[in-house]
């Protein structure tokens, strides 16, 4: 089968991989969409734990070819995607149901191969029929879990206003499902005029350009400071800003992936002044069907964050689109054609 497989840092490449068989607990899922999330690119950087050579890929969707031996949910011809993380069920973090902290956590597309090929085997408990949405809709249910599992931690309330750094993809689902807790304002900033227009068709109340100019903008806008002030970024520079913008008792939401090892400086004593709570969010976190409900809801709208559609065989080129094109939202890959 084709697949895109990393070789290691910085090397990767199209080959030829052995079609993958499904245990008797596994579903062969036929990719149809697949996507590429900053991770992937972390990844292809060598900037997050990975097993290489890998075939990435975490965020897909397909149809079901074939079943194993014990699986009764799902047939050959379902619509499904699947959550990518596979924690142990055994250790103390699942034990205490935090799966996504799991001591021996699995993931498809980072510890085992994933969704950049034209068929990926999951475990049935991790596999999630998508009804009537379309493949390319379905392959952004996972990072739109991610953002699911971060407001449960971090509760917006009605009426709260939120600053939002960063404006992609992520940026732009975290607006989506901020307005629809109940946030009445809602302010997002980025340095790319073009995402802030997909930002503000997307419900934003107001805009601002990562220029000379943002602070007394952003401040002008709350000038007592925002309820939740989340980064979307993974910028440590970005990341220190954050927590000037926040109200006494505010939140300051870590969502961005920021490179492992990486620092940023902050007061400690506006943290203890202002009362500060400081939330971090990290991957899903049995959320799949609350992002699936919102999707196919309308309450969020994935279609306009899909930028690029390649098929696989030009996957180091959409690499580097996910990387540096200035008009990129979500990169995806056309896999099977269905």
């Amino acid at each position: 089968m084709e697949a895109a497989q990393i070789e290691a840092p910085g090397k990767a490449r199209v080959i030829d991989s052995a079609k993958p068989v499904a245990g008797s607990d596994d579903v062969l899922i036929e990719v149809a969409a697949a996507g590429i999330c900053g991770t992937d690119l972390h990844i292809f950087r060598g900037e997050y734990e990975a097993i290489y050579p890998l075939i990435p890929g975490h965020e897909f969707s397909g149809t079901v070819a074939a079943i194993g031996e014990n699986v009764t949910r799902y047939k050959v011809g379902d619509r499904v995607t699947a959550d990518p993380n596979i924690p142990c069920g055994r250790c103390p973090a699942c034990q205490r149901n935090e799966p996504n902290q799991c001591e021996k956590l699995a993931a498809i597309g980072v510890t085992r191969n994933g969704g950049f090929a034209q068929y990926v085997t999951a475990p049935e408990g991790n596999v999630f029929s998508i009804g009537d949405l379309s493949f390319a809709q379905a392959a952004l249910i996972e990072p739109l879990a991610c953002v699911v599992w971060g407001l449960k931690r971090v509760q917006v309330q009605p009426g709260d206003s939120v600053l939002i750094f960063g404006a992609g993809p992520m940026g732009c689902l975290l607006l989506q499902a901020i307005k629809h807790s109940g946030a009445t304002t809602i302010v997002i900033t980025d340095s790319v005029p073009w995402r802030l227009e997909q930002a503000a068709a997307l419900g934003a109340t107001d805009t601002v350009l990562a220029d000379s100019h943002q602070t007394e903008r952003l401040k002008a806008l709350v000038p007592a400071g925002y309820n939740v002030v989340v980064d979307a970024t993974g910028l440590p520079r970005v990341v220190e800003q954050t927590f000037s913008y926040a109200r006494a008792r505010g939140k300051v939401w870590l969502f961005g992936v920021c490179p492992p090892g990486a620092t940023a400086t902050f007061i400690p004593y506006d943290i203890f002044r202002k009362d500060l709570t400081i939330i971090g969010s990290f991957a899903v976190n049995r959320t799949f069907q609350e992002s699936i409900a919102l999707i196919q809801s309308g309450a969020v709208q994935v279609e306009p964050l899909i930028s690029h559609r390649l098929p696989l065989s030009r996957f180091v080129e959409g690499m580097e689109l996910a990387e540096r094109d200035p008009k990129r939202m979500k990169v995806q890959f056309t896999i099977s054609g269905q």
